[in-house]
Protein backbone atom coordinates (compact mmCIF):
# COMPACT_ATOMS: atom_id res chain seq x y z
CA UNK A 1 0.00 0.00 0.00
CA UNK A 2 1.14 3.74 -0.74
CA UNK A 3 -0.25 6.38 0.63
CA UNK A 4 -1.64 9.23 -1.34
CA UNK A 5 -2.89 11.92 0.65
CA UNK A 6 -2.49 12.27 4.51
CA UNK A 7 -3.56 15.11 6.86
CA UNK A 8 -2.24 14.36 10.76
CA UNK A 9 -2.11 17.86 12.31
CA UNK A 10 -3.09 17.98 15.87
CA UNK A 11 -3.95 14.27 16.28
CA UNK A 12 -1.35 12.18 18.62
CA UNK A 13 -0.12 9.25 17.56
CA UNK A 14 -1.30 6.16 19.87
CA UNK A 15 1.79 4.19 21.64
CA UNK A 16 1.90 0.43 20.56
CA UNK A 17 -0.54 -1.65 22.38
CA UNK A 18 -2.23 1.44 23.59
CA UNK A 19 -4.78 1.57 20.25
CA UNK A 20 -8.21 -0.19 19.59
CA UNK A 21 -8.93 -0.48 15.51
CA UNK A 22 -12.33 -0.90 13.60
CA UNK A 23 -12.03 -2.73 10.58
CA UNK A 24 -14.61 -2.33 7.88
CA UNK A 25 -14.45 -3.79 4.61
CA UNK A 26 -17.26 -6.07 2.96
CA UNK A 27 -15.00 -9.10 1.76
CA UNK A 28 -13.84 -11.17 4.46
CA UNK A 29 -10.55 -12.46 3.20
CA UNK A 30 -9.47 -8.27 3.05
CA UNK A 31 -11.05 -7.47 6.12
CA UNK A 32 -9.00 -10.52 7.74
CA UNK A 33 -5.58 -9.19 6.06
CA UNK A 34 -6.33 -5.71 7.13
CA UNK A 35 -6.96 -6.71 10.76
CA UNK A 36 -3.90 -8.49 10.95
CA UNK A 37 -2.05 -5.64 9.77
CA UNK A 38 -3.38 -3.50 12.36
CA UNK A 39 -2.10 -6.65 15.16
CA UNK A 40 1.02 -6.29 13.87
CA UNK A 41 1.02 -2.69 14.51
CA UNK A 42 0.16 -3.09 17.97
CA UNK A 43 -3.93 -2.47 18.04
CA UNK A 44 -5.10 -4.19 22.06
CA UNK A 45 -8.38 -4.42 19.99
CA UNK A 46 -9.59 -5.00 16.51
CA UNK A 47 -13.10 -5.71 15.82
CA UNK A 48 -14.58 -6.12 12.12
CA UNK A 49 -17.32 -5.47 10.40
CA UNK A 50 -18.77 -5.91 7.17
CA UNK A 51 -21.32 -3.10 6.61
CA UNK A 52 -22.18 0.54 7.58
CA UNK A 53 -24.88 -0.55 9.88
CA UNK A 54 -22.47 -3.47 11.66
CA UNK A 55 -20.06 -1.16 12.24
CA UNK A 56 -21.81 1.80 13.77
CA UNK A 57 -22.89 -0.87 16.25
CA UNK A 58 -19.31 -2.08 16.86
CA UNK A 59 -18.29 1.69 17.22
CA UNK A 60 -21.07 2.05 20.53
CA UNK A 61 -18.99 -0.39 21.74
CA UNK A 62 -15.40 0.69 21.34
CA UNK A 63 -15.74 4.39 21.78
CA UNK A 64 -14.17 7.37 19.86
CA UNK A 65 -10.70 7.05 20.78
CA UNK A 66 -10.17 3.89 18.21
CA UNK A 67 -9.62 4.04 15.04
CA UNK A 68 -11.50 2.96 12.16
CA UNK A 69 -10.27 1.51 8.84
CA UNK A 70 -12.31 1.27 5.99
CA UNK A 71 -12.84 0.69 2.43
CA UNK A 72 -14.40 3.36 0.43
CA UNK A 73 -17.41 1.27 -0.98
CA UNK A 74 -19.10 -1.08 1.28
CA UNK A 75 -22.19 -3.68 0.50
CA UNK A 76 -24.49 -0.83 1.78
CA UNK A 77 -22.56 2.23 0.86
CA UNK A 78 -19.84 4.59 1.51
CA UNK A 79 -17.25 4.16 3.59
CA UNK A 80 -16.49 7.91 3.50
CA UNK A 81 -19.79 8.84 4.92
CA UNK A 82 -19.47 6.37 7.94
CA UNK A 83 -15.95 8.04 8.84
CA UNK A 84 -18.06 11.44 8.74
CA UNK A 85 -21.17 9.97 10.67
CA UNK A 86 -17.88 8.65 13.26
CA UNK A 87 -16.39 12.44 13.28
CA UNK A 88 -19.58 13.57 14.36
CA UNK A 89 -20.14 11.32 17.19
CA UNK A 90 -15.90 11.99 18.02
CA UNK A 91 -14.11 9.60 16.88
CA UNK A 92 -10.49 11.72 15.04
CA UNK A 93 -8.92 8.61 13.38
CA UNK A 94 -10.12 7.15 9.93
CA UNK A 95 -8.33 5.89 7.39
CA UNK A 96 -9.78 4.86 4.01
CA UNK A 97 -8.20 1.65 1.95
CA UNK A 98 -9.09 1.69 -1.71
CA UNK A 99 -8.21 0.51 -5.20
CA UNK A 100 -8.69 4.10 -6.61
CA UNK A 101 -6.42 7.36 -6.21
CA UNK A 102 -9.31 9.23 -8.13
CA UNK A 103 -9.81 13.36 -7.57
CA UNK A 104 -13.25 12.81 -6.43
CA UNK A 105 -12.10 9.90 -3.94
CA UNK A 106 -9.90 11.55 -2.32
CA UNK A 107 -11.26 14.96 -2.04
CA UNK A 108 -14.26 13.21 -0.47
CA UNK A 109 -12.24 11.47 1.79
CA UNK A 110 -10.37 14.39 3.11
CA UNK A 111 -13.22 16.71 3.37
CA UNK A 112 -15.10 14.02 5.23
CA UNK A 113 -12.01 14.79 8.01
CA UNK A 114 -10.08 11.43 6.70
CA UNK A 115 -6.66 11.17 8.39
CA UNK A 116 -5.19 9.02 6.11
CA UNK A 117 -6.02 7.57 2.32
CA UNK A 118 -3.88 4.64 1.07
CA UNK A 119 -4.03 3.01 -2.15
CA UNK A 120 -3.77 -0.49 -2.50
CA UNK A 121 -2.61 -2.90 -4.86
CA UNK A 122 -5.31 -4.81 -4.96
CA UNK A 123 -8.89 -4.28 -5.02
CA UNK A 124 -10.58 -5.11 -1.67
CA UNK A 125 -14.09 -5.68 -3.24
CA UNK A 126 -13.77 -6.72 -7.01
CA UNK A 127 -16.18 -5.03 -9.37
CA UNK A 128 -18.94 -8.13 -9.23
CA UNK A 129 -18.90 -8.13 -5.55
CA UNK A 130 -22.15 -7.45 -3.49
CA UNK A 131 -21.70 -3.78 -2.88
CA UNK A 132 -21.73 -3.21 -6.74
CA UNK A 133 -24.00 -5.43 -7.92
CA UNK A 134 -26.37 -4.03 -5.37
CA UNK A 135 -26.18 -0.12 -6.46
CA UNK A 136 -26.50 -1.41 -9.78
CA UNK A 137 -29.88 -3.35 -9.33
CA UNK A 138 -31.52 -0.52 -6.65
CA UNK A 139 -31.20 2.48 -8.95
CA UNK A 140 -33.99 3.27 -11.41
CA UNK A 141 -33.27 3.88 -14.97
CA UNK A 142 -33.99 7.47 -14.37
CA UNK A 143 -31.81 7.72 -11.36
CA UNK A 144 -28.99 6.94 -13.80
CA UNK A 145 -29.84 8.84 -16.45
CA UNK A 146 -29.67 11.66 -13.49
CA UNK A 147 -26.35 10.16 -11.55
CA UNK A 148 -24.97 10.30 -15.57
CA UNK A 149 -25.81 13.97 -15.49
CA UNK A 150 -24.75 14.99 -11.92
CA UNK A 151 -21.59 13.82 -13.51
CA UNK A 152 -21.36 15.81 -16.20
CA UNK A 153 -21.40 18.98 -13.20
CA UNK A 154 -24.96 19.71 -14.55
CA UNK A 155 -27.27 21.63 -11.75
CA UNK A 156 -30.39 20.66 -10.72
CA UNK A 157 -32.18 22.81 -13.12
CA UNK A 158 -30.09 21.99 -16.04
CA UNK A 159 -30.65 18.22 -15.50
CA UNK A 160 -34.15 18.98 -15.13
CA UNK A 161 -34.34 20.54 -18.53
CA UNK A 162 -32.29 17.89 -20.17
CA UNK A 163 -35.09 15.33 -19.19
CA UNK A 164 -38.11 16.95 -19.35
CA UNK A 165 -38.43 17.40 -15.36
CA UNK A 166 -38.76 19.75 -13.01
CA UNK A 167 -35.76 20.65 -10.25
CA UNK A 168 -38.21 19.68 -7.73
CA UNK A 169 -38.61 16.36 -9.55
CA UNK A 170 -34.68 15.83 -10.03
CA UNK A 171 -34.14 17.17 -6.13
CA UNK A 172 -36.59 14.26 -5.20
CA UNK A 173 -34.66 11.42 -7.38
CA UNK A 174 -31.35 12.45 -6.16
CA UNK A 175 -32.81 12.13 -1.98
CA UNK A 176 -33.35 8.81 -3.06
CA UNK A 177 -30.44 8.00 -4.88
CA UNK A 178 -28.80 9.20 -1.60
CA UNK A 179 -30.52 6.75 0.11
CA UNK A 180 -29.83 3.87 -1.85
CA UNK A 181 -26.09 5.18 -2.22
CA UNK A 182 -25.64 5.89 0.89
CA UNK A 183 -24.56 9.84 0.86
CA UNK A 184 -25.84 13.01 -0.23
CA UNK A 185 -22.81 14.15 -1.70
CA UNK A 186 -23.01 14.81 -5.56
CA UNK A 187 -19.05 14.43 -5.70
CA UNK A 188 -19.02 10.73 -3.45
CA UNK A 189 -22.88 9.85 -5.68
CA UNK A 190 -20.43 10.21 -8.39
CA UNK A 191 -17.65 8.03 -7.49
CA UNK A 192 -19.65 5.30 -5.75
CA UNK A 193 -21.31 5.17 -9.25
CA UNK A 194 -18.72 4.90 -11.28
CA UNK A 195 -17.00 2.47 -8.94
CA UNK A 196 -20.32 0.56 -9.42
CA UNK A 197 -19.98 0.42 -13.38
CA UNK A 198 -23.68 2.41 -12.96
CA UNK A 199 -22.52 5.21 -15.25
CA UNK A 200 -19.77 6.26 -17.17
Amino acid sequence: MAAVAERVAGVPLSRPGRFAALVVIGPQGARDTVSRMMRSLGAREVVQAGTIEEARRRARLLGPHALCVTDVVLPDGSGVALLRDLRALGWQRGVVVSTMDDAYTVRGALTAGVRCFLVSGRPAASPTDHGSRGLAEQLSEREVEVLQHVANGRSNKEIGAALGLSALTVKSHLARIARKVGTGDRAEMVMLSLRAGVIH
